[in-house]
């Protein structure tokens, strides 16, 4: 007798796609996500030069405070994207949501590539710059929670690990191309030119997000549209509130410290380090490389070895512990380093136990919630914890160093968020693979 499959939640998915089909909607999410997250990213590379064509002051801090907090801005339309491109993912398909996402993140990435500075238009220019941040953090409110959960549909249960991970992975890869052009732009122009319109180039390149990612996009077929069990058509977010509310606010509490430890280990790391340590531009970008080469690296192995695991749980508070234990020594040995190689090696070791856990740690949440309003399920505590924590963690490290004079403020502030997930996890209800 022929065994029956395992359920997913969407049963004729899994026997829809073969391998090579697989491969299909890995690469093509993975592009378009990634290429979503490099527009998104690029940002935060250049924000020390983003702030002096945008925000002039007198004191380098001072414009960088005000870049970065231009950069949290963007965070705080998250949540919104996540409850209304999320609702619509569940709703109307996966696909569909992704296809959106994609023009809006095109569209704010313009409007920042090709403001003019703030010498020639004015208060204009700012205003241009916040515009097209919050249209940014819209599309990406929605995008995690629709493309991660295709992801995980589009395949049977003993691969959910490997193709859930690309959603970290690709942004490994995104932040490894980003970086990778900061280093040759800083290597190759002059300091001038590149405070000039060299900053620029990343996002004109990342422009091409629109005809590259809707060809990419719409050549996948949706997987099946979820139905409620229960036979009553509810919001998601209305369902999510009544029915689970306890893992809605574990889950957000769980992102904390991923995303505090993402934002200052990866993408604050250049302006923290020449703008507070005082190294050379191209040590920055340097250790932002490392961070996401280890990302697109490790992501997908956490996600093969999660999917050897008959639990989640345990590896997620196994790196989510050594986390918040060995941030403050990586910090210590990063702002007493003489040379680049301590440096590589106290970013590097945060960021290879941020990617280990990333594969259990986002099964663990996409399984908790039922197929109906799984999109909104992650995209919501994603989009809440990253606005909250993730979104103004460089606004307060940026504040703390600045108030205190003590470069070791960074982890003051990265090691408690780490402290609030591990503590989340542990009070996290797991199911079982396949429910």
């Amino acid at each position: 007798m022929r065994t029956p499959p395992i359920a997913t939640g969407v049963p004729s998915v899994a026997t829809a796609r073969p391998a090579s089909g697989l491969r299909k909607v890995i690469i093509a999410t993975s592009l378009g996500n990634g290429l979503e997250i490099f527009d998104f990213t690029v940002f935060s590379f250049f924000a020390a030069m983003i702030g002096a064509q945008f925000f002039p002051a007198d004191d380098p801090m001072t414009s960088l405070l005000l870049a970065v907090g231009t950069f949290g801005v963007g965070f705080f339309m998250r949540p919104l994207g996540a409850m209304v491109i999320g609702a619509y993912a569940d709703r109307v398909g996966r696909r569909a949501a992704m296809m959106l996402t994609i023009w809006l993140m095109a569209v704010g990435t313009a409007a920042i590539g090709c403001c003019p500075s703030f010498a020639r238009i004015g208060l204009a220019a700012p205003l241009i710059v916040i515009a097209g941040r919050l249209l940014q953090g819209f599309a990406a409110g929605g995008e995690v929670g629709a493309a991660t959960t295709f992801l995980m549909e589009s395949g049977p249960v003993s691969r959910r690990g490997f193709l859930v991970s690309w959603q970290l992975g690709s942004q490994g890869a995104a932040a490894l191309l980003g970086a990778s052009i900061g280093v040759i732009l800083t290597r190759t122009l002059s300091p001038n030119d590149l405070a000039a319109w060299g900053w620029r180039v990343p996002f004109l390149i990342g422009m091409l997000i629109a005809p590259v990612g809707l060809y990419v996009r719409r050549q996948l077929h949706d997987v099946p549209r979820p139905e409620p069990t229960s036979g009553t058509a509810t919001m998601p977010l209305v369902e999510l509130c009544q029915k689970h509310g306890r893992t809605v606010m574990l889950a957000t509490m769980m992102m904390i410290g991923g995303t505090v430890s993402m934002y200052i280990i990866v993408y604050y790391m250049p302006s923290y380090l020449t703008r507070v340590m005082h190294m050379p531009p191209t040590t920055g970008f340097l250790s932002a490389t490392l961070s996401a080469l280890l990302m697109f690296v490790i992501a997908p192995l956490s996600g093969l070895l999660a999917d050897k695991l008959k639990r989640r749980k345990p590896l997620v508070l196994f790196t989510t512990g050594c986390n918040a234990l060995l941030v403050y020594p990586a910090f210590f040995v990063i702002t007493h380093a003489h040379s680049l190689l301590p440096i590589l090696a106290g970013v590097g070791i945060i960021s290879a136990l941020m990617a280990l856990g990333s594969g259990a740690g986002t099964l663990l949440l996409l399984e908790a919630f039922p197929p109906h309003v799984r999109a909104s399920g992650l995209a919501i505590p994603y989009a809440v914890g990253a606005t909250l924590f993730g979104g103004t963690a460089q606004l307060v490290v940026t504040w703390l160093i600045k108030s205190t004079g003590d470069p070791m403020s960074a982890a003051w502030y990265v090691a408690p968020a780490s402290l609030i997930s591990l503590v989340a996890v542990a009070l996290f209800k797991e199911r079982r693979p396949g429910m």
